[in-house]
């Protein structure tokens, strides 16, 4: 794997935290954090160009129009999809509205477009004495097994924040055991005591978890966001997991010629198309320069594998273009 591999956005507009799927033969949804619906969607034939995904009169549809009770508007996050038997599941994050506290719900659809129903009138997972839930990552184990993954939002309320999972029932509605913490840290450097957004793998020697960690976001007096992905090993589906290795797999970069720049790429889905594995990410958008140019983050994504006993990421797919 190159030391940094160029990338360029496949769709350039604000579509944070994605998480992208085949919805079938040949087609493929993405899902992401609210940015005027609830639940926006995209979908493209060839991974490389994206529409939103709109009605007959040309509005763009929200995947998810009506929230459930305990949840506040305006707040829901990191959509993630697994298809369950007849259904779709969306995992996702929402805020609670008396609570005031991220948490965790499940909506369902006989639709990967939706529309995405939950009428639950509590949350699916909601640590509250830990900050809230965040990020969840739905998981099938070769043996059919179903299992959650999420983050306790300890940086939220001044404390660590870690890394959960539990085992869903086979419908994939409920939790079906108690949540155990999957043992990783937050304590390398580059992670500014914060790692989320898991993602739970199979890989030839077991099971690996890919995370982010680090601030998200990117503030003027940053050259570049500081948010990155890594990885950990697993001993089984529910842990406990050690982190591979002090450094990201991915961060931000900007080369001394101009030609590669990267910042802030994280909150990452893995998925297959066209026989391959593939990974989503979200960047911020930069100028030429590699400069903050709007306060969006794009969707990214490349070809991806595993050598050597590690994650190795490709250069992008890249529709071509000059950077916004």
């Amino acid at each position: 794997m190159a030391k940094d591999p160029l990338f360029e956005p496949v769709l350039r507009e604000n579509f944070p935290d994605a998480f992208v799927m085949q919805e079938a033969p040949g087609r493929y949804i993405a899902y992401a954090t609210n940015s005027g619906e609830n639940l926006p969607m995209a979908v493209s034939s060839d991974l490389v160009s994206w529409q939103p995904v709109k009605d007959a009169a040309g509005k763009r549809v929200d995947g998810m129009p009506t929230l459930a009770p305990w949840v506040k508007r305006g707040f829901t996050w990191a959509p993630e999809v697994m298809k369950v038997g007849a259904n779709y599941l969306l995992y996702y994050t929402a805020n609670h509205a008396k609570e005031d506290k991220q948490c965790l719900g499940v909506a369902v659809s006989q639709s990967a477009r939706g529309p995405f129903v939950d009428r639950s009138a509590a949350p699916l997972v909601c640590q509250l004495e830990l900050g809230g839930s965040i990020d969840a990552n739905p998981f099938r184990d070769k043996d059919g097994k179903l299992y959650l993954y999420w983050k306790a939002d300890g940086n939220r309320i001044g404390k660590r924040s870690r890394l959960w999972g539990a085992a869903l029932s086979p419908d994939g509605t409920k939790l079906a055991g108690e949540p155990r913490d999957l043992g990783m840290t937050d304590e390398d450097p580059w992670e500014e005591k914060v790692i989320e957004a898991p993602t739970m793998i199979r890989v030839p020697e077991g099971y690996a978890m890919l995370y982010s960690g680090g601030y998200y976001g990117w503030n003027d007096n940053q050259r570049l966001s500081p948010y990155a992905m890594n990885w950990a090993r697993c001993s089984g589906p529910l842990g406990p997991c050690t982190d591979a290795g002090p450094k990201p797999i991915l961060q931000s970069y900007s080369d001394a010629g101009g030609v590669g720049c990267l910042s802030g790429p994280g909150h990452q889905s893995i998925f297959r198309a066209n026989g391959g594995t593939f990974i989503s990410f979200h960047g911020w958008a930069t100028t030429r320069g590699c400069r903050k140019s709007q306060d969006s983050r794009f969707l990214y994504i490349a070809p991806f594998g595993w050598e050597n006993g590690a994650p190795a990421i490709a250069p992008g797919l890249k529709p071509g273009g000059e950077r916004g």
